[in-house]
């Protein structure tokens, strides 16, 4: 990072693009790389809403955004600063989420082999009654409530309804 985008930033902004460098981000885990990037993407947001509104105000003064242009030059730069470190936290948080979903299908191949064979990790197998006390209270995936498939559905049935309605009122 050059030394005029590091002079527009202050002490705590230092210290949260220092958190995004590689020596650090190899110390996270897939956890903490999504809490630091929340915390990029909310830093980098303010300056851009700050860098809009102080263009758009001075553009009245001004009579053309390209005037006021570079008295914003300040929070141009920390949004430069914070989208260059949200970029390098976005690519560690990928390597680690695809890492992980890996070894999670590795696990869950691996346990359904194991379900093939007959040789379950658990010793005794679950009774019927045991099975219904451990299921989730709200319904998943395609039953859901509130599933893709269903609001698709919604959303088609009420615009039948509303094409009825329209026809009927156009008579």
């Amino acid at each position: 990072m050059n030394a005029t985008v590091l002079a527009a930033l202050n002490g705590s902004e230092r210290q949260l693009i220092a958190e995004t460098g590689p020596k650090a981000l190899a110390l996270l885990d897939e956890d903490e790389v999504a809490a630091l990037h929340t915390r990029i993407q909310r830093a980098r947001n303010k300056y851009v809403g700050l860098y809009r509104r102080g263009a758009s105000a001075r553009v009245v003064d001004r009579g053309a955004r390209g005037e006021a242009r570079p008295k914003n030059r300040t929070a141009a730069l920390k949004v430069e600063a914070f989208e260059d470190a949200l970029s390098r936290v976005s690519r560690r948080l990928a390597a680690l989420s695809r890492e992980s979903a890996s070894a999670l299908r590795t696990e869950r191949i691996e346990a359904a082999r194991a379900a093939k064979a007959g040789t379950s990790k658990s010793a005794a197998p679950k009774s019927k009654s045991n099975r219904k006390a451990s299921a989730t209270a709200t319904p998943r995936g395609d039953r859901a409530l509130r599933s893709p498939a269903r609001e698709k559905n919604r959303a088609g049935t009420t615009a039948m309804g509303a094409r009825r309605q329209a026809k009927r009122d156009s008579r």
